[in-house]
């Protein structure tokens, strides 16, 4: 039975894991990412720990199916990457890079988020449903949309970012984008910091966020599960942005699901209650409402929806 490898290339580490044919993870491990020289050293990286794994499985490289990366950057439908901003390598093809280091082995890459994306609905909170719509919320927020089984990325790569929509445009500070008003500001684990932060800073009410130093968004929606009422508040500000863009994500897309992952989907269902009152009351054009989610496959959606690319781009 051959094998199947998926790559999860991120700034810090390369996650990896090996997968038979009907998407059983084998094993998994990671590397450090050698950002010197503007990443040159990544690919080389990458064959050389495959190259070992299948040497130390007693495989052979004919026993490879092929091998997908997910990677941070917008990826063309060619294949071709203008930046990886997180790496340093720019205006390049990453799957001929890794093939050609592989003995041509077969390789496919996409954008990170809707590798993960295409993970949680293969094998996580989005299996069964034809379409899935995937928020990750952590230091930023992230999308990826999958429309009849398959990632939907647009002509540049850019669909499903989700959290440089401008949801609240009377916001004074810049996004890291450069825009102003961004989901990411108010809904992110950073986000819902700032929000607490000057939601403490306009009222006097007693808090114990106020004793909290340096206050994470753990701590916030900690404190808004036990009922504290600014934690509360802060909560309830970050859902109802959320459903802002998720209603508008219905109206244009209608995924069946929505699944909710990275750190600050850990609030489980405290988080989906916050959201699922302000989404079902933006969304009046039809009485059966996407579901929400949690994810399920936590870290590793990046390296199964990796390895589902090999399926999707009909190369195994």
């Amino acid at each position: 039975m051959k094998r199947i490898y998926g790559v999860d290339m991120g700034g810090t580490t390369i996650k990896l894991g090996c997968f038979d044919p009907l998407g059983v993870l084998q094993e998994k491990w990671e590397i450090s990412t050698r950002k010197e020289g503007n990443g040159r050293y990544v690919f080389d990286d990458i064959a050389a720990a495959v190259k070992g794994h299948i040497q130390g499985s007693g495989l052979s490289l004919q026993a490879v199916a092929g091998i997908g990366i997910g990677l941070p950057a917008s990826v063309r439908e060619d294949g071709y990457i203008e930046q990886c901003v997180n790496i340093g390598f720019r205006e390049l093809f990453p799957a001929a890079e890794l093939s050609r280091r592989l003995e041509r082995l077969p390789v496919a890459c996409a954008n990170d988020a809707n590798v993960a994306a295409l993970g949680e609905a293969w094998k996580g909170g989005g299996a069964g449903y034809d379409s899935m719509f995937l928020i990750t919320l952590g230091t930023g927020v992230g999308g990826g949309a999958i429309c009849g089984g398959k990632m939907l990325t647009g002509s540049k790569g850019l669909a499903g970012e989700i959290g440089h929509m401008i949801v609240r445009p009377e916001e004074a500070e810049v996004c890291n984008c450069g825009n102003r008003g961004c989901l990411e500001q108010v809904a992110s684990a950073t986000g819902l910091v700032r929000e607490a932060g000057r939601i403490l800073a306009e009222s006097e009410a007693a808090s114990i966020l106020r004793q909290v130093r340096p206050l994470t968004a753990k701590d916030v929606l900690d404190a808004a599960k036990t009922g504290d009422s600014l934690a509360v508040q802060a909560a309830e500000r970050m859902g109802f942005y959320l459903a802002w863009a998720m209603s508008s994500v219905t109206h244009i897309l209608d995924p069946a699901v929505f699944v909710l992952g990275g750190g600050v989907s850990k609030a489980g269902s405290y988080l989906i209650d916050c959201i699922r009152g302000p989404y079902e009351r933006m969304t009046n054009l039809s009485f059966r409402k996407a579901e929400i989610h949690l994810a399920v496959l936590g870290n590793d959606a990046g390296i199964y929806g990796a390895a589902r690319l090999m399926l999707e781009e009909g190369l195994f």
